[in-house]
């Protein structure tokens, strides 16, 4: 008899014959989260299981923070043929328990000396003589005492939600741009949640912006990473860039040409870390350079897709996403991006293409583009 977890997936059984890789995909995953703790991952009969850890509460708060994982499971693995200890262990799970309950078996092992609704009725029926205050409810029961049979059995009965998704790197890779805001944790995190492996870039504006600033973002880095199982984050030094265009560029157009900047690098980042897609958290009329006209401004200097996950929240919604993900209280640390650098007192919100480019042509834009390339920072978080 021993203490594991079962890992259960959701998604992944509708992925017919691919299921087979994807179960592959997250089992790596869980390794590199386990990694630490001496965890031992396998897969058996379609479960997945985690045993041998030095810490079983931490293992479990890796554990289902990793894409892919629908549920964690504290489970005990005994020898199925002494049904007595079955019994008995399922008596000892429940005790001191109060309220209703249901046994829910499943027998993989079809040979096995009963079925499922004997499995059943049998622990039921010891449970509840053993246990004056717990009656059984079989619709609505406040707790399942769930028995597997497989080639060993398994019994729990607390199921841990997880977060879901697909497991990343199944579906390709994307760069975030990556802030110390808010938003953009939250759209790297849901993007990622879909199975895209992702690495971010960050635009850092020293000294105008603190290297305390940068740790904040690295630490928000180092938060999603937990879920995507590692982010490489490329520090662009960005400040010359930005002097640039605020001194020789039209005041109410500095922020408009500066994220066609970042969009311009980002790519070229991304097409470094072989993504196919960016990544923003732009909210739709949050800010004057997320409106329908400015977005499209930003786009159109970069060929690839742009993923904006939020881009119909309000910032209600994201926060909600932001505290559910851990990432809210770091974001809300007072420490200034480059966004808040040189910002317009009045900034365009219908801009014209041609006002951008007759800006942009009194910059050597290739020539700086480069020269922040050349500077950028690799962190792996």
């Amino acid at each position: 008899m021993r203490e594991l977890l079962l890992v259960r997936y959701g998604e992944i059984f509708l992925k017919g014959l691919n299921r087979p890789y994807f179960i592959r995909e997250l089992v790596k995953k869980i390794k590199h989260a386990v990694k630490e703790l001496g965890g031992n991952v396998w897969v058996n009969d379609s479960r997945i299981f985690v045993s041998d850890f030095t810490d079983q509460e931490e293992c479990i708060r890796r554990v289902t923070k990793v894409f892919g994982v629908h549920s964690v499971c504290p489970a005990i693995e005994m020898p199925k043929d002494d049904f007595e200890a079955i019994c008995q262990q399922a008596v000892n799970m429940v005790s001191g328990l109060k309220g209703t309950f249901k046994v829910s078996a499943r027998r993989s092992d079809k040979r096995y000396f009963m079925d499922s609704p004997q499995i059943n009725a049998q622990v039921g029926g010891r449970i509840l003589r053993s246990n004056p205050d717990l009656k059984v409810d079989v619709k609505n029961p406040d707790y399942t005492v769930n028995v597997e049979i497989r080639d060993l059995a398994y019994l729990y009965v607390k199921v841990i939600p997880a977060v879901g998704g697909m497991p990343v790197g199944t579906n390709g890779r994307a760069t975030l741009l990556l802030s110390g805001g808010i938003d953009s944790p939250v759209a790297g995190w849901m993007i990622a949640k879909r199975g895209v492996q992702i690495s971010a870039v960050h635009f850092h504006s020293y000294p105008y912006t603190s290297d305390r600033a940068l740790e904040k973002v690295l630490d928000l880095a180092r938060i999603l990473s937990e879920s995507c199982c590692g982010i490489r984050v490329h520090v662009v030094p960005f400040t010359k860039i930005q002097m640039e265009i605020h001194e020789k560029c039209p005041d109410d157009y500095t922020t408009l040409i500066m994220r066609r900047f970042m969009m311009r690098i980002a790519e070229r980042v991304a097409q470094m870390e072989h993504a196919s897609a960016l990544i923003t958290g732009e909210s739709i009329g949050q800010v004057a350079s997320q409106t329908m006209a400015a977005l499209g401004t930003t786009d159109s200097v970069v060929t690839m897709p742009v993923f904006r996950p939020v881009i119909g929240f309000d910032k209600v919604e994201i926060i909600d996403i932001a505290q559910k993900i851990g990432t809210f209280e770091t974001s809300s640390l007072p420490f200034e991006d480059c966004c808040t650098v040189f910002t317009p007192k009045h900034p365009a919100t219908n801009p014209k293409m041609d006002k951008i480019l007759e800006g942009e042509s009194r910059l050597d834009a290739e020539a700086l583009i480069e020269e922040a390339i050349a500077g950028i920072e690799i962190h792996h978080c």
